[in-house]
Parts: C-alpha cells; sequence; structure tokens
C-alpha cells in the first residue's frame, strides 16, 4: 500500500502505464550495413505515417477540418523525398546510424526555416523538429504521443504531470492518476479534478514502486493506492466504488435547486474550466455560471500564441452555452509551474514571485491585446466578465483597465462588434490585495479570491512541495482574516465576492465562507453538487 496527498476524490480500478520521462539521447554509431539501416529509418517513417493518419482522423472528428490540416502538413514532410531523401544520403555518405542521420538533417531543416524573416515560415521550423521527434522516438521504440494514445482502463503513473500532459488525457481511457510530487493544489491535482478521474499526488516513488501493466487501486477518498491486490481486497474496493456512485447519483437530485443558505442567503455554485468544452460539464452539474475560465490552456500544447479569431471563437463558445449566466476569464496567467515552449521566460530563482500572469501582460502588451480584443468581442454573446490575475496593487489595476480602453477604441474604429460595458474585477490571491482590499473595491466591479496562492503566499509554503504540504493550511487563522477582509471590503462598496481557489470545494471550509457571507463558490463540476449540499446545510 503506498500513500499520498488525495487530490482528486472518487476510485478506480486499473492497470499502470508509466509515463517515459527519459530524454532520447543520441549516440554516433560507425555502421557497416547501411541497407539495414535505411530500412530501419523506412520503418521508422512508416509507422509514424500510420500514427499521423490515425491522429488526423481523430482531429478532424473532434476539432474540425481547419485544427486537423497540421497533421496533414506532417504526413507530406514524411513523404518529401527531399527531406527523407537527405537522411538517407546521409547515413550512406557518412556510414553513420539512422537516429544521428535524421537529428542532423532535422537540425539543418529547422534552423534554415528559424531563420526566415516570415512568421507562416519559421514555425515550419517547429513542425519539421516535431515530425523528427516522432520519428526518432520510432527509431528508438519509444511511444512518441506520450499521453495521448493509451489504452482503456489505464492509471497513469508520472513523476509529475504538465499542465499540457494533462490537458491530453483522453477520460475514456484514463481512469485515474498517481505522481511522485505535487499537492492538493498543484496544476495536474486541479486538472484531474476538472477531469473528475481519482488522483494522489505526492506520493514520492510511487514510479519506482509499480510496472507497466500492474493491477492498481486508486482511492482518491483516503490517498491510497493498492498494487496488485488480493482478491478479497479487490472485491471490497468494488463495493466501495458502488456506493460511492451511489452517492454521486444521489446528489445529482440538487441539480435544479437554488442554492440558498439556512439564513435565507442565495449563494452562487459555478464552475472552474480549463477549455470551453468544459462547460458542458458545469451546465450538466447545475452550475450557476463559470467563476474562472483559465485560458493559459488556450496557450499550451501548441506552437505558435492562438490569435484573436482562435481565441474569439473559444470565448464565444463558452459564453453562448452559458448565457444568460455569468462566464468569468481569467486574463493570461503563464509563468511560476506554467510555461509556452514559444515563448522563452527569463530563469528565476523564485518564479511563483516573479515574472508572470499581469506582470507578464502589462510588459508584453502585443500578447495581452490580442486576448483583450478577443474578449471584448465575445461578450456581445453572452454574460462575460473579465478578471485579472496577481494583482498586487491599484496601479496595475487602472493599467490594465486602460489597455482595455485602447482595445475597445480600436475595434470601434475597425467597426468591429464588441462590447465594453462588462464588470471587470481582480483574483486576490496576493496577501498585499486582500489587506489594501478596502480600496481597491472602490475601482473594481468585483473580487474573485484564488485560495491556491493566497495560501502559499500567507504561509511561505509552495503549494507544489510535498515536503511542506503539511503547513499549506487553508483553515489557518491568517488565511482565513484576509478571506474575511476582502468580503467585508467588497460588501462595504457594494459589490460582491467570489471565491474560484481550490477551497470553494472544500468541504472542511464551507460553513466558515457560508458565515462570512461568500456570494459566489466556484469549483471543478464534480464538486459542485457535494458543496451545494453543504452550502444548504450552513
Amino acid at each position: 500500500m503506498k500513500k499520498g496527498i488525495a487530490a482528486s476524490k472518487g476510485y478506480a480500478i486499473g492497470n499502470v502505464v508509466i509515463k517515459d520521462d527519459s530524454e532520447i539521447s543520441i549516440v554516433e554509431r560507425a555502421i557497416s550495413d547501411i541497407a539495414s539501416e535505411q530500412t530501419k529509418l523506412e520503418k521508422a517513417l512508416n509507422t509514424s505515417r500510420e500514427q499521423l493518419i490515425k491522429i488526423k482522423t481523430k482531429a478532424e472528428k473532434e476539432l474540425g477540418k481547419d485544427k486537423a490540416a497540421v497533421f496533414e502538413s506532417h504526413i507530406m514532410m514524411l513523404d518529401d523525398p527531399e527531406f527523407t531523401g537527405a537522411v538517407k544520403t546521409k547515413i550512406k555518405d557518412n556510414k553513420v546510424n539512422a537516429e544521428k542521420a535524421l537529428s542532423d538533417v532535422v537540425e539543418m531543416y529547422s534552423g534554415i526555416f528559424a531563420s526566415m524573416k516570415d512568421e507562416y515560415m519559421r514555425e515550419r521550423g517547429a513542425d519539421v523538429k516535431d515530425v523528427g521527434h516522432r520519428i526518432l522516438a520510432n527509431l528508438v521504440g519509444k511511444n512518441p504521443d506520450g499521453l495521448a494514445n493509451l489504452p482503456e482502463n489505464t492509471v497513469v503513473v508520472a513523476h509529475d504531470l504538465t499542465p499540457s500532459d494533462t490537458a491530453q488525457l483522453d477520460k475514456n481511457k484514463v481512469i485515474a492518476f498517481l505522481t511522485n510530487v505535487g499537492g492538493r493544489t498543484s496544476h495536474s491535482a486541479i486538472m484531474s479534478r476538472t477531469l473528475e478521474i481519482p488522483a494522489i499526488v505526492g506520493m514520492n516513488d510511487i514510479t519506482k514502486s509499480v510496472k507497466n501493466g500492474d493491477k492498481i487501486i486508486v482511492d482518491g477518498i483516503e490517498g491510497v493506492a493498492i498494487v496488485n491486490p488480493d482478491e478479497a481486497t479487490l472485491k471490497e474496493y468494488m463495493n466501495k466504488k458502488e456506493a460511492y456512485e451511489k452517492e454521486k447519483e444521489e446528489l445529482k437530485k440538487l441539480i435544479k435547486v437554488k442554492t440558498v443558505t439556512k439564513a435565507g442567503k442565495h449563494v452562487e455554485v459555478a464552475g472552474n474550466i480549463g477549455k470551453p468544452i468544459d462547460v458542458l460539464k458545469v451546465i450538466e452539474n447545475g452550475g450557476d455560471g463559470v467563476g474562472l475560465f483559465r485560458t493559459e490552456f488556450l496557450y499550451m500544447d501548441r506552437d505558435s500564441m492562438p490569435t484573436e479569431e482562435e481565441q474569439f471563437e473559444s470565448y464565444k463558445f463558452a459564453v453562448e452555452k452559458m448565457n444568460p449566466r455569468p462566464v468569468v476569464i481569467r486574463t493570461l496567467d503563464i509563468g511560476g509551474d506554467k510555461k509556452l515552449s514559444y515563448l522563452p521566460m527569463p530563469e528565476e530563482m523564485n518564479p511563483f514571485l516573479g515574472y508572470r500572469a499581469i506582470r507578464l501582460c502589462l510588459d508584453r502588451t502585443d500578447i495581452f491585446k490580442v486576448q483583450l480584443r478577443a474578449l471584448l468581442r465575445a461578450a456581445v454573446y453572452g454574460n462575460l466578465k473579465i478578471m485579472f490575475p496577481m494583482i498586487s496593487s491599484l496601479e496595475e489595476y487602472l493599467k490594465a483597465k486602460e489597455i482595455l480602453k485602447e482595445c475597445a477604441e480600436e475595434l470601434k474604429k475597425e467597426g468591429i462588434p464588441y462590447r465594453d460595458d462588462m464588470e471587470v474585477g481582480i483574483m486576490v490571491e496576493i496577501p498585499a490585495a486582500a489587506v489594501n482590499s478596502e480600496e481597491l473595491a472602490k475601482y473594481v466591479d468585483f473580487f474573485s479570491i484564488g485560495t491556491n496562492d493566497l495560501i502559499q503566499y500567507t504561509l511561505a509554503a509552495d503549494r507544489m512541495n510535498e515536503k511542506v504540504s503539511y503547513l499549506y493550511n487553508p483553515m489557518h487563522p491568517a488565511v482565513l482574516k484576509l478571506i474575511k477582509i476582502t468580503i467585508e471590503s467588497a460588501h462595504k462598496e457594494g459589490k460582491w465576492c467570489g471565491m474560484c481557489g481550490e477551497m470553494a470545494g472544500d468541504e472542511r471550509a464551507i460553513p466558515t465562507l457560508v458565515e462570512y457571507g461568500l456570494d459566489e463558490f466556484s469549483m471543478s463540476a464534480s464538486s459542485m453538487l457535494k458543496a451545494k449540499q453543504l452550502i444548504m446545510n450552513n
């Protein structure tokens, strides 16, 4: 039995697939059998082609032909005699192994593209690298798609899962995951709750304690994993799983019930989402709206920034589906543990305290304005609210509002429909913002308390570090005091105050938050009905 931190509730019984994080090291080898090496390359090219055809078909079905077009260009690259011919020639002329020949050719081509002035051509360099990595993985017998194509009933075991990894997980195949590192509010944990699959994090050495194919029980209630259980244990957990599913069914009776506290106050229970499609889960669970749309997930798992049009379509989809219920959209929150491969970031000693979120956006207004224009346009289609993250001073908020106004003026001049009368608020996640909330409340339209960061900053306890997870306490008196101050400051100015951190769905914290007068609780869709029940009982 292995213990960790319960990150997402539920029970799962499945088979282990260990995520392979090792780099593919390329060693140059002199070869004598050129034909054999070229045959090996040909085989890897054919395997890569078959994989890409499958991915393209799936992408066309799920994302549409335009989004799947990139895979068509990747297939064409595999069929390009100039590209594949250059690799074969290098094997023959230099008498080197296929891996080394491929690596040299990929480096040459991607370097040529990267040096071009045209942005479209520069992006093709990333395509060459992507295709090259796939062929290389197939040459050495590794799975190039990582977590994208897994067998059914998979329990993913990994050292850690990045936000991009979790965004790839197919809920129809992956039934749970376990990681060596992380805490309850690490991004992999948050995504597991969004996906509604059990997860245990901070397990120290789970990757070394299991083998691929092991049968495993995941207890997301107690934070326990049982490897290769005996029949009696298996039966016990099958019964627990059944009882848990029954309780979930019982809670569904609350879907259409209005959330009113015992004191008669109506409270909104909303959902946190990472992708536009997640709104369907919020609706399914009777959500009063979306309290947090984490837009950074639109920027991940790709090779370039999403365009204004792409973002507009994503926000419009969510806003239209929820209308007239509100959708609070957080502007780009990159930095800390969330990085983009195509956006070079400075190496920092303390990235969580550094160049991230609103700080990055106010510096890179070229990136920020693309998003703000898309938001202003999408606001035409429903009840959209904008929220700026990581605000520590009034100056930052006013500067962000100024840029928003500039974007509205640009759209007006261009004759593009937009709306700029939506509510604009901030995430209160820095202690300075909570302490100064009385002043900030005079200017903002609402507060949403981001407890994940507020707790770690207040208690100086890294929320990603399982070694100090015992310090990360949402019920610490100092944290509660900051939350109370923020709610009172908002109400004093006639503004509403919500909470979109994981604490909003924490069963221990809900009675206290109801007592403090919190107006909106926003959480993963899977936690909403249980939270509703608790709020109504307090």
